[in-house]
């Protein structure tokens, strides 16, 4: 069976994590992930491109799987995160558009493809057939050889008379049935901290967790406060601290903490896959000031309207806390359990005058990798 032996050489390649969200076109080979690896199951492919380069930052060998309109998510992600941090990054895409393709929807962007990833000076290799399935080592031998991305754009008919590993019909799901009950009540006091200090508590309280801090200021801030090798400063990729965060935690025993946004979280579909996946060793921490404080201050929707420790608890994330004060934020740090967590800090908007961080991107993920490494 073709999917089978796709896995075959996925395995015979190292592949440990197959982070993914389905195609259509290839959802007999989504059906067998599960069973032979790791598979983070995605509800936006750009998050996939954050939880791969954590799985790599930990030691992990992970392939991303999608449908090429899903580059189009995520080219941004490729650009500032893999490629600026000079990461590993093999994505298989189901290329649509081309080949027999009966939506129109499909059409306009994914004939363009080559040319966009051609522009951006993207490696691919188009695999037509059953007769070049060996292509699919290559692009995974020079992405991790090249530490770049290479995607992979895999005509559907490549599938073509394939076996049908499992019919649709027969697929079994298990039982949907649950009860969802929900006793909230918080209250949003005035905030007394800045991003500033909040970042200071948390500083002081650290050991040995491996910390992913969020683009632009707050980043800047936590180099001000307390540099150290375990920090992986983001210097771009809005929305991927969460998705690099839950990347690390799926590959080390390390704790690992998030200073994550607002505007960065409301920006992501990253939390159910948190929740899904349960690390036990993640703490998300949302340093809310309702604002987007690294580009002027422009409110979020969080200011006024959303409670994101709200977000957290829909999305399916049981240990929430909120805090307004130093004391409040030192106790929920010392007394919080098993993860995943998510602390809500509510503080005022305003950025500290710190200077830039003085490390390269190779600076950064090789000190951290290192740290990582040391027992």
């Amino acid at each position: 069976m073709r999917e089978t032996c796709v896995l075959d050489r996925l395995a015979g390649q190292g592949v440990d994590t197959v982070v993914s969200l389905p195609c259509d076109r290839t959802q007999d080979l989504c059906t067998l992930f599960p069973g032979r690896f790791h598979t983070v199951d995605l509800t936006r492919e750009e998050d996939g491109v954050g939880i791969s380069a954590g799985l790599v930052l930990a030691g992990g060998r992970p392939v991303l799987h999608m449908q090429s309109s899903g580059l189009g998510n995520s080219l941004n992600a490729i650009m500032s995160l893999t490629v600026t941090f000079d990461l590993p990054l093999p994505i298989l895409a189901s290329w649509r558009g081309v080949y027999k393709e009966v939506i129109p929807a499909q059409i306009p962007f994914n004939r363009a493809v080559p040319g966009v990833l051609e522009a951006l000076g993207i490696p691919y290799t188009i695999i037509r057939d059953e007769r070049e399935e060996d292509l699919i080592d290559a692009v995974i031998e020079n992405a991790y050889g090249e530490m770049r991305p290479h995607v992979a754009l895999i005509s559907p008919a490549f599938w073509e008379g394939a076996v049908e590993a499992c019919p649709a019909a027969e697929r079994p799901l298990p039982p949907r049935s649950r009860e969802s009950l929900l006793e909230y009540h918080r209250k949003i006091r005035e905030p007394e901290m800045t991003r500033y200090d909040a970042i200071r508590v948390i500083a002081a309280l650290l050991g040995d967790e491996a910390v992913v801090s969020n683009i632009g200021v707050p980043s800047k801030e936590l180099y001000a406060v307390r540099d150290r090798p375990e920090n992986f400063y983001m210097l771009g990729s809005y929305t991927q601290a969460t998705p690099i965060g839950l990347g690390l935690s799926l590959k080390t025993d390390r704790d690992v903490v998030v200073l994550d946004g607002d505007g960065s979280l409301l920006g992501t579909a990253v939390l159910p896959v948190v929740a899904a996946e349960s690390p036990g060793n993640l703490t998300v921490v949302c340093l809310d000031n309702g604002a987007f404080g690294s580009t002027g201050n422009q409110p979020t929707n969080a200011y006024a309207q959303v409670d994101m420790e709200l977000v957290a608890i829909a999305a399916g994330i049981r240990n929430t806390v909120k805090v307004h004060t130093p004391d409040e934020l030192r106790e929920a740090w010392e007394t919080r359990g098993e993860g995943p967590t998510f602390l809500h800090v509510i503080i005022k908007p305003g950025n500290a005058p710190v200077p830039n961080i003085p490390y390269s991107p190779a600076d950064i993920r090789n000190r951290f990798m290192r740290a990582l490494q040391r027992v």
